[in-house]
C-alpha cells in the first residue's frame, strides 16, 4: 500500500493486470465536531473528456445512489474504517465517461459556520473491488484546508486503454456551488 500526495497518480490497471473495478473509501475525523461530521456529503461525478458531468443523473450521492448505467454506486453503509464508500465497475463504465471524480462537501457549510479546515483528518483510499484489499491511499488532505467547504479528493480516469488514479486535494470555498460550477452540475 502506497501513501500518495496531492497531484500524484498511479496507473492502476497497468500495475494490477486484471483489475475489474475499485472501491473508493472516504474517511475523515471531525473530533468532537458532530455538526460538521453529520453534514459531510460524499459524491462521485462521472465526467466526459472535457471534465464536465455527462448529465445531472451522473452525480452520485445520498439522494441518487448510482449512475444511470449502474457502473458507479455509493454504498448505503460503508465497510471497515471508511465513512463512505463508492464502487466503480470498470467494464460497466460507458465509453463516453473519461473520469470519475470523488468530492466531499459540507451540506450548508457556510450557513452552519463550519469548514473542512476543522477536520483532524480527511482522505481517500482505493481498494480492489474483487477482494477489498487496499491498493493506495492519500495523505491527510485536511492539513492544507482552512475555510474551504468542499474538496475534490481524487479521481480515476482513462489513460492509454487503462485506468489511473490521481489524488487531487483541491478545495472550494463555495462548497457544492463551486464543485457544481467546475463540473457542470445543475443544483
Amino acid at each position: 500500500m502506497a501513501v500518495m500526495r496531492r497531484g500524484s497518480n498511479v496507473a492502476l490497471t497497468r500495475e494490477i493486470p486484471g483489475l475489474t473495478g475499485i472501491v473508493f473509501g472516504i474517511n475523515w475525523d471531525a473530533g468532537s465536531e458532530s455538526l460538521l461530521s453529520d453534514n459531510l456529503v460524499v459524491a462521485a461525478i462521472l465526467c466526459d473528456a472535457a471534465g464536465k458531468a455527462v448529465s445531472d443523473e451522473h452525480f452520485v450521492f445520498f439522494n441518487q445512489l448510482s449512475s444511470p448505467d449502474l457502473s458507479v454506486t455509493q454504498l448505503e453503509e460503508a465497510l471497515g474504517d471508511d465513512e463512505e464508500q463508492i464502487e466503480v465497475n470498470f467494464a460497466a463504465v460507458p465509453a463516453d465517461i473519461s473520469r470519475i471524480a470523488v468530492v466531499l462537501y459540507i451540506n450548508e457549510g457556510t450557513a452552519r459556520r463550519r469548514a473542512l479546515g476543522q477536520l483532524k483528518q480527511c482522505g481517500i483510499r482505493v481498494l480492489n473491488l474483487a477482494d477489498n484489499s487496499e491498493l493506495v491511499r492519500s495523505e491527510n488532505l485536511a492539513q492544507a484546508l482552512s475555510a474551504e467547504t468542499g474538496i475534490s479528493l481524487g479521481e480515476v480516469y482513462r489513460h492509454n486503454g487503462g485506468w489511473k488514479f490521481k489524488v487531487v486535494g483541491g478545495g472550494y470555498t463555495k462548497g457544492i456551488e463551486g464543485i457544481a460550477a467546475d463540473y457542470g452540475v445543475t443544483l
